[in-house]
């Protein structure tokens, strides 16, 4: 195939849809031929994913390389920012943490061009292996105070030679002039790589913005290579936790309610996608105590500021909620930092996450976790373990997930490990099949996990199927490529990328 030049979807703001669509050109390429892959040089998220090599990157990179069909490497994210406090984050270089960073201090000048060595070398190691390299900008291309400093936005795409396609979300208004105004604000060097302007979510009737789109293309003096309406029916795990507020928050009848802890520093929350898609489940996220008692099962997720979060439990009465539920027949599953919490005692004596030393957990498994300095990531391929085995015959099916964690659980009983790896090393503790906990991220993606789960309500489900998250995402990558491949000028699209100037 002709090699095209790189494509970068650059914002007017945050949240205007840039990951999706960067996420659907990715299969879109993939269908056309192309062998493409995802890039952005800084991410700042708390969902992340532990590549093959066991580094950690952004999860949105790592679903725009599935979307690709190619295995994720650090390099389509070698920087990535993972939120502390409302001022600092723990900085992710090449996969491996680095130390945090006061977020003044880190967009100062003093050494950025470290920094922009290493996103621009990762960049052209990608760019040597596929074709195209699909490029995300992050949040405003025109945040003027930042120019100096900035990693991803027009620095990145001219390093790389892209063809920058400037992303709006009309639904949130105002799109004549945050168009406008990011491409005026940029310089004029700037403001030559901005190939195309890019509408998404609109809704309504197209027609009625035809005479904007002319309006758009002779006031900036680009052309718009599409308009991709608002959509509801596709379904792509998203990159940032403001999209927890659109779940629902309660339980309801006629279905196993599941019900994840609202944490104020809640992590890979991507973990319970796929009950919220489940038939036989009712996913809601809370931290009300009354609906939490509606609950079937709790499930506890991960934090970024494990001590920080099991403190606010213990204050607000959650954490006493939880124990009660249980006590009255409610399952309680702990994912990586829930799991930390559900043990007899958090200790942080060398302060890896903040000034609490140690604090006692809620009791319902017999462990304690100690906070460490080195983080461990890996993929892991695993069993449950004998001792809570699925069926009669003693099998259990092969699973999937990955580590992302800075704690060592350690059991103060007999062992009672909850999964096997094929390493032979175990994991996780399980009391019975109403208590357990787990290090693993995205042990629910397994069908089988999810079954074995939902036993001890086999009376609710007689009929209803199991779900195939698997199958179910690579249909929806590509609803989402057809989607966007309808609205979109494809035909300009493949000219832009092949144009020389």
């Amino acid at each position: 195939m002709k090699r095209l030049h790189p494509i970068m979807f650059a914002g007017t703001g945050s949240d205007v849809g840039k990951s999706i669509i960067a996420a659907a050109f990715c299969r879109i390429f993939l269908q056309d031929g192309y062998q493409p892959a995802p890039f952005k040089a800084q991410n700042m998220a708390l969902n992340s994913y532990a590549t093959p090599e066991g580094l950690e990157i952004g999860r949105a990179q790592a679903v725009q390389a599935e979307a690709a069909n190619v295995p994720c490497h650090t390099d389509m994210n070698p920087l990535l920012l993972k939120p502390s406090s409302d001022h600092t984050s723990q900085v992710v270089l090449n996969g491996r943490p680095i130390g945090n960073r006061n977020a003044y201090e880190y967009f100062q000048r003093e050494g950025r061009e470290e920094l922009r060595g290493q996103v621009n070398a990762a960049f052209d190691r990608l760019a040597a292996r596929y074709n195209p390299v699909v490029m995300e900008g992050a949040g405003s291309i025109s945040e003027i105070n930042l120019r100096e400093s900035d990693l991803v936005n027009l620095p990145m795409a001219i390093h790389a030679g892209a063809d920058v396609i400037l992303v709006a979300d009309i639904d949130r208004g105002g799109v004549f002039a945050s168009v406008y105004g990011s491409v005026m604000l940029l310089t004029p060097e700037e403001r030559k790589h901005i190939k195309g302007i890019l509408i998404n979510k609109f809704r309504g009737d197209i027609r009625l913005f035809e005479p904007g789109v002319k309006m758009l293309e002779e006031l900036c003096n680009v052309p718009v290579v599409g308009v991709v309406p608002y959509y509801k029916d596709i379904y792509i795990e998203e990159e940032d936790s403001v999209m927890l507020q659109t779940k629902s928050v309660q339980a309801m009848h006629g279905k196993v309610n599941v019900a994840v802890v609202l944490l104020r520093h809640l992590s890979n929350f991507t973990d319970f996608n796929v009950l919220e898609l489940d038939p036989r489940v009712h996913l809601f996220y809370t931290n009300n105590v009354d609906e939490l008692m509606k609950a079937d099962i709790i499930l506890l997720p991960g934090s970024k500021s494990t001590l920080d979060d099991l403190y606010e439990l213990r204050r607000n009465g959650v954490a006493q909620a939880v124990i009660r539920a249980h006590r009255e027949g409610a399952t309680v599953m702990g994912i990586c930092g829930g799991y930390q919490m559900m043990g007899l005692e958090v200790c942080d004596p060398g302060h890896v996450e903040g000034e609490i030393d140690r604090l006692p957990g809620l009791g319902l498994l017999p462990v304690t976790t100690k906070m460490q300095g080195d983080k461990i990531t890996r993929q892991v391929r695993f069993r449950l373990h004998e001792n809570c085995r699925v069926d009669a015959t003693g099998d259990s099916p092969l699973l999937e997930g990955y580590e992302i964690h800075m704690g060592a659980t350690v059991p103060l009983e007999t062992p009672s490990p909850l999964n096997r790896f094929d390493d032979g090393r175990e994991d996780g503790y399980f009391v019975d099949q109403t208590c357990m906990g787990t290090y693993v991220h995205g042990i629910l993606d397994n069908p089988g996990f999810v079954d074995f789960l939902l036993r001890p309500f086999a009376d609710r489900l007689a009929d209803a199927a199991p779900f195939d998250y698997r199958a179910f995402k690579e249909e929806q990558y590509n609803k989402l490529a057809a989607h966007v491949r309808s609205h979109v000028d494809m035909p300009l699209i493949y000219k832009i990328l092949h144009d020389h100037d």
